[in-house]
């Protein structure tokens, strides 16, 4: 079974990914990192959580061959 993802972490992982496409990656780390620079949200475990959202969305779009922006 899946982990469920709150509509926090959902909502703002599709509003960084539509805004700013070209600064995320398949690669967690590199993401987390970018997520900590953007968000000003203070738990650590929802900072993850986005990043790790971000991370899933682009590796399902490259394996589709569609552009991040399509969001």
């Amino acid at each position: 079974m899946g982990k469920v993802r709150t509509a926090l972490v959902k909502r703002t992982a599709k509003k960084l990914l539509s805004a700013y496409p070209d600064y995320f990656n398949d690669d967690f780390e590199h993401n987390k990192k970018v997520v900590r620079a953007m968000v000003d949200i203070p738990s650590k475990k929802v900072k993850n959580q986005i990043a790790g959202y971000i991370t899933r969305l682009v590796k399902i779009h490259k394996k589709q061959g569609k552009p991040l922006a399509s969001l």
